[in-house]
């Protein structure tokens, strides 16, 4: 059976397919594995380049989303915005088909998640989130070339400020230098709550990518 280390292009980051960490969130995994057999169904890896200059980090797998296909932001709603973004900027390359054998590829940027496995009506509670900090740190550090980091929402913001070991608040555009020489760069999630109700306007995400490429630097 695939562990998430076998398909991450970090996998000394990664957490075992039965990490037992968080309780609430082993025992969805638990009944979803009995009730969808065919689905991912575990915590899930980072998606991209190892090379990556970007690091795009996100919430959390959705239900019918990265947690049944195994690849961040794949098979929802989230992932059609997602990834077309990435296509029209020039940081991937295929076709999104919504699944993970669709051999999208991504240049120069990476795909993280704030929590790894599925929490409960998709919010997670401030411990999971803590808890599951350890790997989201061992990645931004296995990450060496990364120097622009995109938070989506407000949760995954403020677990990668406290990786960072900052302070920065959470606006949508808002960005802050890290002390490592790396860039922050705050975004609304591409929830369908969010551009469903206008909050996030696709001209709006996109900036967010528009200014990353400004950012971007050797490192």
């Amino acid at each position: 059976m695939l562990q998430p280390a076998d398909l991450s292009p970090i996998p000394q980051a990664e957490a075992p397919r039965d990490c037992p960490l968080c309780p609430r969130l082993v025992s969805l995994r638990e009944e979803l594995r009995a009730e969808h057999p065919a689905w991912w169904n575990a915590p899930v890896p980072a998606f991209g380049d190892p090379d990556a200059w970007l690091a795009i980090v996100g919430l959390a797998p959705g239900r019918k989303g990265a947690n049944r296909t195994g690849r961040p932001f794949t098979g929802d709603y989230s992932g059609e915005i997602f990834y077309s973004t990435l296509l029209k900027f020039g940081l991937a390359e295929g076709t999104y088909r919504g699944e993970a054998d669709d051999e999208m590829k991504l240049v120069g940027t990476v795909v993280l998640n704030a929590v790894k496995c599925l929490p409960p009506g998709n919010r997670p509670l401030p411990i999971e989130v803590a808890t599951c900090r350890n790997y989201l740190e061992a990645s931004l550090a296995a990450l060496a070339r990364v120097n622009v980091i995109i938070t989506l929402g407000q949760i995954a913001h403020a677990s990668v400020t406290r990786v960072l070991g900052m302070k920065a608040g959470f606006a949508h555009g808002a960005e802050a230098p890290t002390s490592d020489g790396r860039v922050l760069l705050a975004s609304y999630h591409c929830s369908r709550q969010n551009t469903n109700t206008g909050r996030l306007t696709r001209a709006m995400y996109e900036s967010i990518f528009e200014r990353a490429l400004e950012l971007r630097c050797p490192r």
